[in-house]
């Protein structure tokens, strides 16, 4: 993230609220200036799952490849810092990655607005889609 006070807490509690708790949370602070870092670091001091990492700023592109570096786990996820997530998201994409066999599961995404004002792909039915090779 790069200066993100204003949305970075209600993104880092939608990931940590998930239904599918089994997660490594790795904040990239790219070189904020505003509060950014310390909004971090208390969310690393509170909950085990987090890990910071502050470096200068360099971009989106060095701030993922940072994260990348950092993560333990078997399946990645990439959220910007202004994003929010569905509290079951995680655990909808891990279903369907065991429950066929995939190496990547994808979803689709809603535009927020602020208030009531959602643009929304919500209520299609979309099918699963396999794809090979």
């Amino acid at each position: 993230m790069y200066n993100a006070e204003k949305y970075l807490s209600q993104c880092i509690e939608s990931i940590l609220s998930q239904t599918y708790k089994n997660l490594q949370l790795i904040l990239v602070d790219d070189g904020s200036t505003d509060k950014s870092e310390a909004i971090c670091d208390d969310y690393a001091e509170k909950d085990k799952r987090v890990k910071v990492i502050h470096k200068q700023n360099g971009g989106n592109g060095l701030a993922r490849n940072t994260g990348l570096d950092a993560a333990t786990g078997k399946f990645i996820a990439t959220v910007d810092d202004d994003d929010f997530l569905a509290p079951d998201m995680y655990e909808k994409l891990y279903k369907l990655l065991v429950e066929n066999e995939a190496d990547m599961s994808m979803c689709e995404f809603m535009y927020y607005l602020g208030g009531e004002n959602v643009i929304s792909s919500e209520g299609k039915n979309y099918p699963v889609e396999i794809i090979n090779g």
